[in-house]
């Protein structure tokens, strides 16, 4: 079974920064589209940023955009979000995985050999 394991979340004050790790015990991610996506309370995931394999190209959700920047380490199986100027807004539950492409609207790739959801890292912005 894939696993994915985020990291990196925290308690922050609203201004503040962070670093998010995300890695998989099996996906070769050199192979794929990647993508960070968040939960808030009550609602469903929204997709925040992903990265082609390559790495040439990402995309961010408007919200986000200047302030956080995605990027992937394909020798240590390893995806990154930067996150600058965090906001109240930003508080979310923070999960990542395959995406079927990446875009306006890609979305996420799991199932099978993708995986299912991880157990998230938690972003907790206070004012």
């Amino acid at each position: 079974q894939v696993q994915w394991l985020e990291s990196g979340g925290d308690l922050v004050q609203a201004g503040g920064s962070l670093r998010l790790s995300c890695t998989s015990s099996s996906v070769t991610f050199a192979d794929y589209e990647l993508a960070w996506f968040r939960q808030f309370p009550g609602k469903g995931r929204e997709k925040v940023s992903c990265i082609t394999a390559s790495g040439r190209y990402t995309y961010y959700i408007d919200s986000v955009k200047g302030r956080f920047t995605i990027s992937r380490d394909n020798g240590k199986n390893t995806l990154y979000l930067q996150m600058n100027n965090l906001e109240l807004e930003d508080a979310a539950m923070y999960y990542c995985a395959t995406g079927n492409g990446c875009g306006p609207h890609s979305g996420v790739r799991l199932g099978g050999e993708f995986g299912n959801w991880g157990p998230g890292t938690q972003v907790t912005v206070s004012s």
